[in-house]
């Protein structure tokens, strides 16, 4: 694809079908409670339609990835455009819990499916700056997310009708830019590398990942009550059957990567389902928007101009310095107070901000031969990784800090409003009695509040060892290349990396 303004043309649909997806997202988390009272949905319902927007992201971007070099790019686009109208029209004119279930889940659909073109187009016609061009692109997250919190504080007052169709604006409009572009062949098909090579590179390994993934996720979603072995079993019969076929256990690299995207995914987006509590409990609900806006705006900014800085230090290094940045930045909120969370969430915003597009660029750089498969799996990884295990893991390190606070603090408290242990992946785990809690007075309901608080600041710090985990990964990685003269992309057109380009560290 040599046409730059072709180029360009194709960079601007993938980069508002972004924005389009995270500005669903966002209003749909800030409408949320008006449909719960719309349509008198308990609490579990609410958690159930927030939650169908998790495992069929990973499926459609699991079998996109498969199928999208044979049935085309455009294909692919057409399918998330309908997906998308479909679910904005379905949740508008609702009925109840069953009708926006349903809409919730053609979202996720959608939204796999635009991450599933998107990211090997871009990757594909910007083959030579793959992981600038990845970070650009990814920098319409952060902008479709503000916008989203911006409509709805400029339409507060209107019906969440209203605020939902505004939704319709960025669908119209990647529509009207996806339609008439030309869509390159992918790099890995240009190349003539074949489909059982671009599987090799997952390997009988990265499939047992994905599988045990989705079938936790699919059970999770649906509360499904499975035995462990199970998701084991079915993970362990697609490992062998991608084993026989492919005859490789995956590229070592590759599989480090999946590793780390649960850890990633739930430092990223695990973490920012925290940020409305905490800056609403330090500042005004409205301030807290705000700084949510304040705080996206950042990363957009700084994913745009992501070319220099990514030159500067390689996507290894950048992934190694954005792990260390966000190690502080927790820390920091842990401790933060006031007007100075305003500050720690903004060194947070530094440090997240490159991790998920920088990853992306790293692995269309490194495994061209794995094609949509590899640039999308680990997309498909980190958010399953962030829903199965990571935001459990979250919930279960609140939970135990509370019971320890509580008994330290106000034992007596803590026996009232004590509940039956729960299971969880981590071990039996503390909970409180809902009931009980109905039923506390006023300064027994301020007293477990402040605990609440500072048990969720505290929790900051302790998931810091997520980023801890992916800075060893990454320490790991950056010696490999170090061994190897620095940091070289790799090219699929008989060269070991990119005309012109140098090692970097």
């Amino acid at each position: 694809m040599t046409d730059e303004g072709a180029r360009k043309k194709l960079f601007w649909a993938c980069f508002v079908a972004l924005v389009a997806t995270s500005f669903i997202f966002g209003v749909r988390a800030n409408v949320i409670g008006e449909l719960a009272t719309k349509f008198d949905l308990s609490e579990a319902q609410k958690g159930t339609i927030l939650g169908v927007g998790l495992w069929p992201f990973a499926i459609s971007i699991i079998i996109f990835s498969l199928i999208i070099d044979t049935i085309g790019y455009k294909t692919a686009a057409i399918f998330a455009v309908v997906c998308h109208i479909a679910s904005l029209l379905l949740t508008i004119f609702a009925t109840g819990y069953q009708t926006l279930y349903w809409a919730t889940f053609l979202v996720a659909i959608a939204n796999g499916t635009v991450e599933a073109f998107i990211n090997p187009v871009v990757a594909t016609a910007f083959r030579e700056e793959k992981a600038k061009w990845l970070n650009i692109l990814h920098a319409g997250w952060p902008a479709g997310l503000a916008l989203g919190a911006l409509f709805t504080i400029l339409l507060g007052g209107l019906d969440w009708q209203v605020k939902y169709g505004m939704c319709f604006i960025p669908v119209a409009i990647y529509t009207l830019l996806v339609l008439p572009c030309k869509f390159p062949v992918q790099e890995r098909v240009a190349a003539g590398v074949s489909y059982r090579d671009m599987l090799r590179e997952v390997g009988a390994v990265g499939f047992f990942i994905l599988g045990w993934l989705m079938v936790m996720g699919i059970a999770q979603m649906r509360s499904l009550e499975l035995h462990w072995a199970v998701p084991v079993g079915v993970a362990a019969v697609v490992a062998v059957l991608a084993g026989l076929y492919t005859h490789s256990l995956g590229n070592w690299m590759f599989l480090l990567i999946l590793l780390t995207m649960g850890p990633l995914a739930t430092t990223e987006l695990g973490t920012d389902s925290w940020m409305p509590d905490l800056l609403g409990a330090e500042l005004s609900a409205t301030g807290a928007t705000w700084v949510f806006i304040y705080v996206s705006t950042i990363m957009t900014v700084l994913r745009f101009y992501a070319g220099p800085i990514v030159h500067k230090f390689s996507p290894i290094g950048l992934l190694v310095l954005s792990a260390v940045v966000a190690i502080i930045g927790l820390l920091f909120l842990s401790k933060a107070v006031a007007l100075v969370v305003v500050v720690a969430a903004t060194v947070y915003a530094f440090g997240k901000t490159f991790l998920w597009s920088t990853t992306l660029g790293l692995v269309s750089e490194q495994f061209p031969k794995g094609g949509a498969l590899t640039l999308n799996g680990v997309s498909a990884v980190g958010v399953l990784g962030m829903g199965i295990i990571g935001t459990p893991f979250m919930g279960v390190l609140q939970d135990r800090e509370i019971d320890q606070q509580l008994s330290a603090q106000t034992p007596a408290l803590l026996q009232k409003v004590s509940g039956d242990p729960r299971q969880t992946i981590f071990g039996e785990v503390p909970s409180l009695n809902q009931e009980a809690l109905g039923q506390l007075n006023e300064e027994e309901a301020g007293q477990l509040e402040a605990v609440q608080k500072a048990a969720k600041k505290g929790s900051f710090a302790k998931v810091a060892v997520l980023p801890g985990f992916m800075l060893l990964c990454y320490l790991i990685l950056f010696g490999y290349f170090k061994t190897r003269g620095g940091y070289k992309p790799v090219d699929l057109h008989g060269h070991e990396h990119a005309e012109g380009a140098e090692p970097r560290f």
